[in-house]
């Protein structure tokens, strides 16, 4: 206990770290280090293989971006860090940028959905650290516009989600393409066991930092259940976003859900975006900012946003729908009560969903309190057209057009009219 308070007090010193680095690390603000930042940094410094497992929103890119930098800095090499989604690839270069621009470290985000010419020009410039989606970082290796040879340092980022979710071949492909003298680091907030099966053939001795058991939430959130039937959800939306004022984040399981709950929220007058794979990624950047500004109240996203979307003092998260992998629970309330601040996390449970309820409590290894459903408002109608409105389109969409009142023509008169023309 008395060594670890010496640490608490000492800060990012006593980790390793160069002392030009600190003088870097304290210019961003950044006092203490958290447990995985503690307990990783010294490891990777070493430059062994870790697997790193920790709450979402305990600095886990703070965990492997200082070792990265500090490691490259020393050597003559690259750093490759592969993320599942572009938007946690654009939120990682903005910390490592941050942290290394200083010592003249440059960056290139290799992510689908961007144009690709720039980010070859951007790969012919010899960038210092690659962070990509595995589908476009593919992409570049079949084109043979990147080069990964020279790759000194790798990171997988969402371990579980990569793996687990489809990404495995394109993983197996990329690495293929490494140098077998690496270092790698494996990062995530949850890691069952048959993924860690499958990770360590990436690792050569992996050392396992668990600074948090999988499945387990941050201190400081309150999680609570309401039984409610499907459609009566928006309603209970609407009480809740009255009850709670600040800013919310809810989680459908559908696209279509989140398009037809966000314009439902809008009809309540909040000020809402939503955020998901079919939206372009300049309008998937702008709600992040929206929502971070506080241009929007309410950000209604698909699980795309349940992993690596660093918006602070989220006060609520809604889980609209639940999600369709346990896991992703985890991931999904760990966006509120981030760094220590208290947060809240309601899930809206339909009564066929009590297994999928029973399942998220084993996860966890907590019984979940359920509430009583408060008073709802009325149930909205639909917002109809005035009768004028609909008599004028009704009258311009049954009206046939000109051409329909013209006789036909036979062929017989046709030839009877050209005839009396050369007449």
């Amino acid at each position: 206990m008395q060594q670890n308070n010496r640490t608490n007090n000492s800060g990012f010193s006593g980790l390793g770290i160069a002392p030009s680095f600190l003088e870097i690390i304290a210019r961003l603000g950044y006092k203490n280090p958290t447990p995985i930042q503690h307990q990783a940094i010294p490891v990777a410094l070493e430059g062994k293989d870790l697997v790193g497992i920790a709450q979402t929103g305990t600095g886990k890119t703070m965990a492997f971006g200082i070792p990265l930098i500090q490691r490259l800095n020393q050597t003559n090499g690259n750093g490759l860090i592969i993320l599942p989604t572009r938007e946690l690839a654009i939120q990682v270069n903005e910390v490592i940028t941050r942290l290394g621009s200083r010592l003249g470290f440059k960056t290139v985000v290799l992510i689908g959905g961007m144009p690709i010419r720039p980010q070859i020009q951007s790969l012919s410039r010899h960038p210092d650290i690659i962070i990509a989606t595995p589908g476009r970082l593919n992409d570049h290796l079949q084109q043979r516009t990147a080069n990964l040879k020279n790759i000194k340092v790798v990171i997988l980022d969402e371990a579980d989600r990569m793996l687990d979710m489809g990404f495995a071949p394109q993983i197996k492909r990329i690495f293929q393409e490494l140098p077998r003298e690496r270092q790698t680091m494996l990062f995530s907030a949850t890691l069952a066991p048959e993924i860690m099966k499958m990770a360590t053939n990436f690792l050569k001795l992996p050392i396992r930092i668990e600074v948090a058991p999988t499945g387990s939430v941050a201190e400081h959130l309150s999680q609570e259940i309401f039984i409610i039937p499907k459609d009566d959800k928006s309603r209970l939306i609407e009480k809740l976003l009255q009850q709670y004022l600040g800013t919310t984040l809810i989680f459908t399981k559908t696209k279509h859900g989140a398009r037809k709950l966000t314009k439902a929220i809008r009809e309540m007058g909040h000020s809402a975006m939503e955020i998901h794979s079919n939206r372009s990624l300049a309008q998937r950047a702008d709600a992040i900012a929206g929502f971070k500004s506080g241009k929007y109240r309410v950000l209604v996203a698909t699980d795309i946003a349940s992993r690596g979307i660093d918006v602070h003092n989220i006060e609520l998260v809604i889980n609209y729908d639940l999600p369709t992998n346990t896991e992703d629970y985890v991931h999904r309330i760990g966006r509120t009560a981030r760094a220590g601040v208290t947060g809240h996390a309601i899930s809206l449970v339909s009564p066929e969903q009590r297994r999928e309820l029973r399942e998220i409590e084993r996860l966890i290894k907590k019984t979940l309190p359920i509430s009583p459903v408060p008073e709802l408002p009325p149930r909205r109608q639909p917002k109809t057209e005035s009768p004028s409105q609909t008599n004028h389109r009704t009258f311009t969409k049954s009206k046939p057009k000109h051409r329909d009142f013209k006789p036909s023509r036979s062929r017989h008169s046709f030839r009877y009219q050209n005839r009396n023309r050369r007449r």
